[in-house]
């Protein structure tokens, strides 16, 4: 493996998982070593301590029982039963001045404790040492208890299996802790592995897409953890960026279709306005129809450049309390003259007064914008009824109008930008007043809902909190 490509894997995030495992699951070994060993060793230390306790019973019960003399034959017999290079035994008596011993030869750094004689003699039952002797590897464990009046025994205790039980135990565990290691690198490297392979996936799906794969999607495998709901939000969003494409798509192929029709007149105007014997009047008229075209395509861009400003929140940021009721009833008075001269019944009802928190701009262009669509669709003799209501807590204002209704094949497209249907494709218009009304709904905490059938009329329903939430 070359030197580039360990060190692209020591950078990656599997790696630093491997190593967070490793170091975690080794030091919690070690922990539970380290716990284990000073418990052993207190195990050891106590069958010890307990062997030279019952050996100190064993020659007090000697001395009850004989003379002292058979007690000096039990010592070495003792010593040379155990080996006298492990174990030695030393009669004393209070003062301590040794009254007997076994073979002493190879202990001969061991001397008289006088501070445990001071605590046998204030009564005390036995006293514990542990000594380091010179020219003995491995220490002694040395007890002194009363035996008997006037008589105390000191016994010693090489350590040296207790020693060796111990080291057998620490090879032991540094074996382990190298296989410990091993494994938990290798254990950690595979689940690691396991765990982020879903997010490789992810970048594999992102990548291919930045390489123009724009249907691939990331396989959801339904295992409920954290991996299962990134890949599912990873295809939401590529959902939505692709139905965001489509409709970019779709608002460039309307604007292309739209502005075409009254740049073609512009140009044909202007055309006629450079052949000759055009008299001065008729020159007039085609600079006015000039100007007349070039402000609807001025309102067309005004209105979709507001439309973006909504969706994306910056227009009408600043909120005041509006009275959304005074809002309708100026929309109506406005519209009354056009209704009566079309022929259609506007018919309003609602409190004198409901108030809510917004942008009063906004709000105006969206009352008016449904005003208008309903009363350009609804034909002589039909009725258009503004209502406004408190609904828990909601203030619903509603638009219904007789007039030629939206076919159930265009109900789901009539707020996209630049859609009209093919029954208005006759009527003056860009295609934007709804989605502009839409729009500011939304930027209201609001909503807009519509039912309709051709030829029957249609219900515009909007639906604004009285009080705007917080930001």
């Amino acid at each position: 493996m070359s030197l580039r490509k360990i060190l692209k894997i020591r950078q990656t995030l599997a790696f630093r998982l491997t190593l967070w495992y490793a170091m975690i699951f080794t030091v919690s070994s070690f922990a539970v070593f380290l716990i284990f060993y000073i418990n052993m060793s207190s195990v050891v230390q106590g069958r010890t301590d307990k062997e030279l306790l019952e050996d100190l019973a064993e020659f007090s019960s000697i001395l009850k029982l004989k003379r002292g003399n058979s007690l000096e034959t039990e010592m070495q017999i003792e010593a040379e039963s155990d080996g006298v290079e492990r174990i030695f035994f030393r009669l004393l008596d209070p003062k301590g001045e040794e009254i007997a011993s076994s073979n002493m030869s190879l202990w001969k750094g061991a001397g008289i404790g006088r501070t445990a004689l001071k605590r046998i003699e204030k009564g005390e039952g036995h006293v514990f040492e542990t000594l380091s002797l010179n020219g003995r590897k491995y220490n002694v464990r040395i007890v002194y208890g009363a035996i008997g009046p006037g008589k105390i025994m000191q016994m010693g205790k090489s350590l040296e299996a207790d020693a060796r039980f111990l080291e057998v135990i620490r090879e032991a565990f540094g074996t382990s802790m190298i296989i410990v290691m091993i494994l938990s690198a290798w254990i950690g490297w595979f689940m690691a592995r396991r765990a982020l392979s879903g997010v490789e996936e992810v970048t594999q799906t992102a990548l291919d897409i930045s390489k123009g794969a724009f249907e691939r999607r990331v396989q959801v495998r339904n295992r409920g953890d954290e991996i299962m709901r990134l890949a599912t939000a990873f295809n939401l969003m590529l959902d939505r960026i692709d139905e965001l494409m489509t409709g970019t798509k779709e608002v460039t192929d309307h604007i292309a279709h739209d502005l075409k029709t009254p740049i073609t007149r512009i140009r044909g105007l202007a055309e006629l306005e450079l052949s000759k014997g055009q008299t001065a009047d008729v020159s007039q008229e085609l600079a006015a129809e000039t100007i007349e075209e070039c402000d609807h395509l001025l309102q067309m861009v005004n209105t979709m450049l507001e439309i973006t400003e909504t969706e994306a929140g910056v227009a009408g940021s600043d909120r005041e309390k509006v009275d959304i009721a005074d809002v309708v009833r100026c929309a109506c008075e406005l519209f009354r003259p056009i209704t009566e001269e079309k022929g259609v019944s506007l018919l309003s009802e609602g409190p004198e007064s409901l108030c809510v928190t917004g942008d009063i701009h906004g709000l105006q262009r969206m009352v008016v914008n449904l005003l208008e669509n309903a009363v350009k669709y609804t034909p002589a003799g039909g009725t258009v009824n503004v209502s406004l209501h408190d609904e828990n807590g909601k203030i619903v204002i509603a638009l219904r109008d007789t007039g030629i209704g939206i076919s159930e094949d265009d109900l789901p497209h009539i707020f996209k930008r630049l859609y009209r249907c093919e029954t208005s494709r006759s009527q003056p218009g860009f295609g934007l007043g709804l989605s502009l009304a839409h729009a500011v709904a939304r930027a209201h905490k609001g909503d807009i809902n519509v039912t309709s059938r051709s030829n029957e009329g249609s219900i515009f329903t909007v639906s604004l909190p009285r009080v705007s939430p917080k930001s």
